[in-house]
């Protein structure tokens, strides 16, 4: 048995759904592999999720989560064609350059801190699924940080529906709207600024806003 077929197995007799495992723990387990990560990676091409600290926060560096059960793998003829694309360094390298080493959702950086907080972001390669014009959908590749990549994770851009939405703006907006994406930019005023802030704010607090505007 091959080894991503045996790291199935172990994920679903050893470590079991919704439970952590370590990268000591998966070298521990396969001795015998020098490169066992890649092959538990490649799992991902069959339905297989395992997070990382890259798709759920709270796990250390060394931690994984294992998910979901995707395909058996094990089983006879279940192996024999992949549900998806694995991502090569050099498709890596091309959309890190495109994106502009940036996070397309939020725009920020690697090693960039969060606002407010001491965290740092890690940026990755994402499929996303897109569903076209002609109503069929395709994967297609997104830079994202972790985070983003946490709240997107089972979203699909209908790439039609913007267009039909675009098409009924009035000329005046859909030229401020054409120049947002000539700069892939746009900035906010402050009264936008104080308004995303004040989402973020618990119940109670909302209510003290409430008063000061009042």
């Amino acid at each position: 048995m091959g080894t991503m077929k045996r790291a199935a197995l172990w994920l679903a007799q050893e470590v079991g759904l919704g439970n952590t495992f370590t990268k000591t723990q998966l070298r521990e387990a396969f001795p015998d592999v020098s490169q066992i990560d890649r092959r538990m990676r490649d799992l991902r091409d069959f339905g297989w999720k395992i997070h990382t600290n890259r798709e759920e926060a709270g796990l250390d560096t060394h931690e994984q989560r294992f998910v979901e059960q995707g395909i058996p793998v094990w089983e006879p003829g279940k192996a024999a064609r992949k549900h998806g694309v694995s991502i090569t360094a050099a498709q890596r390298h091309e959309v890190m350059m495109r994106d502009g080493h940036k996070c397309r959702s939020c725009g920020i950086g690697p090693g960039d801190r969060y606002v407010g907080t001491d965290i740092t972001s890690q940026l990755d390669v994402a499929r996303r699924s897109v569903k076209l014009p002609s109503g069929r959908t395709e994967t297609q590749l997104v830079i994202e940080c972790n985070r983003c990549r946490i709240g997107n994770r089972e979203l699909v851009a209908d790439l039609g529906e913007i267009l039909i939405r675009i098409d009924r703006l009035p000329a005046i907006e859909k030229k401020i709207l054409s120049a947002w994406v000539e700069q892939d930019s746009r900035s906010f005023s402050e009264i936008e600024d104080i308004w995303a802030a004040y989402r973020t704010l618990p119940t109670a607090a909302r209510e003290h806003v409430k008063d000061a505007l009042a």
